[in-house]
C-alpha cells in the first residue's frame, strides 16, 4: 500500500503535437485512489497514435487498477481498450481527440505506466473545422473531379449561400443560424448540421450518384464534436474532429463591469471584493451560460490536493460569493472577496467549471441551480467547459477591508 504527504496533480490537455503521459510518480509507486483523465487534443485534421512503453499494475482482472483508452471524449466515445498490464500497446484515434484515465484504488500500487504520443495528418480530401461563428468545411477539386464531381454545383441547404471556389479547394463557410443550419438538442450534445449537395460534371446525361456530404458540429461534454461523412457515394468518408469552447473568464475593477483588469497577476488586498466576468464567444444566440463551479487553489495545476470551493454543484460554498444581473444570456457576473490558503504562498488560482445549455429549456441544467451530486446526470442539450483565472496574489503588507 502506498501512502504519500506529497502533493501531485495529473490528467490535463496535452495539445503539442507529441509528448510523454505517466502515472503520478512514475517510475516509483503510483498513489491510492487516483483518478486521472488525459485528453490528447492535436490540430484538426490530424490523427493521434499512443503507445505504452510500460505498464506495472495489480493483475487480474484489471477491477482494481487500470488505464483505460478511449477514442474521443471520456465516456460518450468508444472505448478502445482497458488494460493493467503489458507494453507496446498501441491506439490510432479516429479523430483529433484520445482520451486516457488511469484509475487506482485504495489498496496495492506498484510502478505504473509511461506512454508516448505523437499527430499524424488525416485524410486531406475533406476537411472541417468547428469554429466559434461559423463551420468551415473544405473539399479538394481533385477528389471531386475524380470522381466525377464539378466544383461548380455544389449547394448548401440553402442554395444562396455560395461557396469560395479556389484553384485547388471549394470552401464552405457555414453559419451556426442561417444558410440551411439545423440546431437539435438530445442528451447531452446540441448539434448544427447541414448538407453540401454536389452533383456530375455532365451535362447531358450522368451514371454517377448524387454527392451528399453531411455536415455535423456537436457540442458533447466538454468539447465540439465536428464529424463530416459522405453518404449515396462509392466513396465513404467519414471525418470527426474535436475543438474546445471559446469562453473567457476576466476580472474586473468594479461591479460595473466596464473596466477589465489586464494585470497578471492581479495584486489585491486582502478581503478585497474581486469581480469576475465570463462570456461566451458564439454566433447563436439561443445558448445561455450558467456558473456550475469554481475552485481556488494555491498551485495552477493542481486543484484537486489542496482546494477551497467558492461554488460547486450550483450550490454556494463561500459566504461572500454574489452574482450580478447580466443583460446578456451568454455573459454571467459574480464575485467573491480575496483570501489566501494558510502555510502557502499568496497566490490563488481560480478554475471554474461553467455550463452551456440552450436558453429557455426549463429542463436543462442551467435553469435548476443548486443540485446535489447524486442527481447530476446529464441534461438535454448542454455542454460543459473548463476556465482557469489568475493568479490573484496579496499585496505585501496589504491591509485587510473593513
Amino acid at each position: 500500500m502506498f501512502s504519500s504527504a506529497e502533493d501531485y496533480s495529473c490528467g490535463g490537455l496535452l495539445s503539442s503535437p507529441s509528448g510523454t503521459l505517466q502515472s503520478p510518480f512514475y517510475p516509483r509507486n503510483y498513489p491510492n485512489n487516483a483518478n486521472c483523465v488525459w485528453e490528447i487534443e492535436v490540430k484538426n485534421n490530424f490523427l493521434v497514435t499512443l503507445t505504452f512503453r510500460d505498464v506495472q499494475m495489480e493483475g487480474g482482472r484489471c477491477l482494481s487498477d487500470y488505464v483505460e483508452v478511449y477514442d474521443g471524449p471520456l465516456y460518450t466515445s468508444p472505448l478502445l481498450g482497458k488494460f493493467c498490464s503489458g507494453f507496446g500497446r498501441t491506439y490510432k484515434s479516429s479523430s483529433n481527440l484520445l482520451t486516457v484515465r488511469f484509475y487506482s484504488n485504495s489498496r496495492y500500487t506498484y510502478r505504473g505506466f509511461q506512454a508516448d504520443y505523437y499527430s499524424t495528418p488525416a485524410d486531406q480530401n475533406t476537411m472541417l473545422s468547428c469554429l466559434p461563428d461559423y463551420m468551415r468545411a473544405v473539399v479538394s477539386r481533385y477528389y471531386l473531379q475524380s470522381q466525377g464531381y464539378s466544383p461548380w454545383k455544389l449547394s448548401l441547404n440553402d442554395p444562396y449561400c455560395k461557396p469560395n471556389v479556389t484553384s485547388e479547394y471549394v470552401i464552405f463557410d457555414i453559419p451556426y443560424t442561417r444558410c440551411g443550419t439545423v440546431r437539435e438538442g438530445n442528451n447531452n450534445t446540441i448539434t448544427y448540421s447541414n448538407l453540401i449537395r454536389g452533383s456530375s460534371s455532365g451535362t447531358v446525361i450522368t451514371r454517377t450518384r448524387n454527392l451528399h456530404l453531411h455536415i455535423h458540429c456537436k457540442m458533447l461534454q466538454n468539447t465540439w464534436a465536428e464529424i463530416m461523412y459522405v453518404a449515396e457515394d462509392n466513396f465513404e468518408v467519414n471525418k470527426t474532429q474535436y475543438g474546445r469552447y471559446d469562453v473567457n473568464l476576466t476580472f474586473y475593477h468594479s461591479a460595473y463591469f466596464s473596466r477589465p483588469v489586464y494585470d497578471s497577476p492581479y495584486y489585491v488586498s486582502i478581503n478585497q471584493d474581486l469581480f469576475l466576468e465570463a462570456y461566451l464567444h458564439s454566433s447563436d444566440s439561443n445558448l445561455m451560460l450558467f456558473v456550475d463551479t469554481c475552485v481556488a487553489s494555491p498551485t495552477p495545476h493542481n486543484f484537486t490536493t489542496m482546494t477551497y470551493d467558492i461554488i460547486r454543484n450550483g450550490c454556494v460554498r463561500d459566504p461572500t460569493y454574489t452574482t450580478y444581473y447580466s443583460p446578456y444570456n451568454h455573459i454571467v457576473r459574480f464575485k467573491f472577496n480575496a483570501f489566501q490558503f494558510i502555510h502557502y504562498s499568496p497566490s490563488v488560482y481560480l478554475q471554474c467549471e461553467l455550463v452551456v445549455c440552450r436558453a429557455y429549456d426549463y429542463s436543462s441544467r442551467c435553469y435548476r441551480g443548486c443540485i446535489t451530486r447524486s442527481k447530476r446526470e446529464a441534461s438535454s442539450g448542454e455542454e460543459r467547459v473548463s476556465v482557469v483565472a489568475g493568479p490573484i496574489q496579496l499585496r505585501e503588507g496589504g491591509t485587510e477591508k473593513p
